[in-house]
């Protein structure tokens, strides 16, 4: 059984703890690889590290940082099936998602290769006689990457290539429950020839990251999870001195208008909100139709009820599933409280049978209705494939409803008036909205926002967010005297 290493100053370590975890499938249970729990002085010698690979790395031109991330661009296009199917194994996601996860990753690369001209400070001549004053970006210094385990690859481009491009060190920990991907990114990433401790991977749980949280080498930290765990990193981050950026839970609505069209609608929405198995931060969660309602949700039903549930990597599948036993159980849970609540369980998707995967995770796509607005369940991230389909009368109604939640990741409203659609663009609190789009998720040149709950911080990933994030401005004001030129 492979053991998972650390990445640490160019080379393939050992982890200084003895105990280890599981990697497992969720589709079957089988062990993948033992991953270690990970400890203070792995997270100490990979900082120790990345401080001296800044010294020399900081002052690489920004035009040569970049390159290596046009070599990175490649090597991810001409390895995209065989990360793609690790991220299937150890996560339960179908293929096809996998890959357009990856997309989503290479276009980060992509996007972080324009660095040379997005870094660009300011400049302002005589702002008195003979003196000028400008402004230049130079790089943080350590950085790190606390990742979560619905995107094992993406979610860590949301900023490794622009900490690079920017000139700094990085320091990435995937999840513990799904550290193949990243691990077999990173030994492609070898092939780069970075400068020794430029890159370094530490694998491990809560004690890696509270080390990484108290490192005084570590300058800035990127972190994606449940917001009670954002608002720890966030917290504990900032007391320790650190620029933190922590994404956040999310309870994502969606307004159906009378006027939708309703084939367009209902294909958009069970993807959204099905995708992934609902493991993702921008899964559409509560479904609010304004209105009349029964031909949209006949629809809906009926194709929450064909959707195929099973192993990833079977071509006909659509949903895979969820990552842990604990996460499934915890899901219905919460399928149960909402039935307790009052709600209608229009389709159960409970304990399905997937023929040669009875032992997987799989929870197949269910709708509740109707569960009370002020209920737990409304207010819970769910992280499963669970619609909550409620009814309201009026748009603002819908708003005012949306307004009151303590998230503010998405929000999205489907619609053909112009009128409607500005209205909810103007007045919904959310960091991303979506106009007749189910999952509005920001391409690379965009931050990836968020708001209330949702997010820690002032600055998210991606875009020139994250340029902003790994840099640091300095103003420089300058007189030069013909007196002292003549002097020296």
């Amino acid at each position: 059984m492979e053991r998972l290493k650390n990445y640490i100053n160019g080379q393939w370590v050992d982890s200084r703890s003895e105990a280890f975890d599981n990697v497992l499938n969720p589709a079957n249970q089988e062990v993948l690889a033992q991953v270690p729990v990970g400890n203070a002085q792995d997270v100490a010698d990979a900082a120790e590290a990345a401080q001296a690979g800044f010294q020399e790395w900081k002052s690489t031109p920004v035009s040569k940082r970049i390159q290596y991330l046009f070599k990175l661009k490649t090597l991810l296009e001409n390895n995209a099936d065989d990360i793609a199917r690790t991220i299937t194994l150890e996560s339960g996601k179908t293929f096809a998602e996998a890959k357009a996860e990856l997309v989503r990753a290479i276009e980060n690369v992509e996007n972080a290769c324009g660095t040379p001209a997005l870094i660009q400070g300011a400049f302002s001549e005589d702002i008195a006689k003979g003196i000028d004053e400008y402004m230049i970006r130079q790089p943080l210094g350590v950085c790190a990457c606390i990742a979560p385990f619905n995107f094992p690859a993406m979610i860590t481009f949301w900023f490794l290539p622009y900490a690079l491009a920017c000139g700094n060190s990085y320091i990435i920990k995937p999840s513990e429950k799904v550290p193949l991907t990243m691990t077999k990114i990173v030994a492609l990433m070898e092939q780069l020839d970075l400068p020794k401790g430029v890159l370094n991977l530490v694998q491990g749980g809560r004690e890696t990251v509270d080390a990484i949280l108290e490192h005084p080498f570590i300058k800035g930290i990127s972190f994606v999870g449940s917001s009670s765990v954002a608002k720890y990193v966030y917290s504990k981050g900032a007391a320790n001195g650190k620029r933190v950026q922590a994404q956040g839970g999310a309870k994502n609505p969606v307004i159906i208008l009378p006027d939708a069209d309703l084939e367009m609608t209902s294909q958009i929405v069970i993807d959204s909100v099905y995708g992934c198995a609902g493991q993702r931060c921008l899964a559409a969660s509560t479904i609010i139709t304004v209105g009349e309602h029964k031909d949209i949700t006949e629809t809906l039903v009926a194709s929450a009820k064909t959707r195929k549930t099973g192993f990833g990597l079977d071509n006909d599948v659509q949903m895979g599933p969820v990552i842990t036993q604990a996460s499934k159980n915890r899901v219905q849970e919460l399928i149960e409280k909402g039935i307790h609540e009052g709600g209608r369980l229009l389709v159960d998707g409970r304990d399905p049978q997937v023929n040669g995967f009875e032992n997987g995770n799989f929870i197949a796509p269910t709708i509740i209705e109707d569960i009370p607005l002020d209920g737990e369940v409304a207010a819970t991230e769910i992280f499963g494939p669970v619609m909550s389909l409620v009814h309201i009368n009026t748009i603002d109604e819908a708003i005012r409803f949306i307004n009151a939640g303590k998230y503010g990741n998405m929000a999205c409203v489907f619609t053909s008036s112009g009128a409607s659609a500005r209205k909810f663009r103007h007045e919904a609190e959310a960091g991303n909205i979506g106009i007749n789009i189910g999952v509005a998720a920001p391409v690379a040149q965009f931050p990836f926002s968020g708001w209330k709950d949702s997010f820690y911080g002032d600055l998210h990933g991606q875009g020139m967010h994250a340029i902003e994030f790994f840099t640091q401005t300095k103003v420089v004001i300058e007189r030069w005297l013909k007196e002292w030129t003549r002097k020296f």
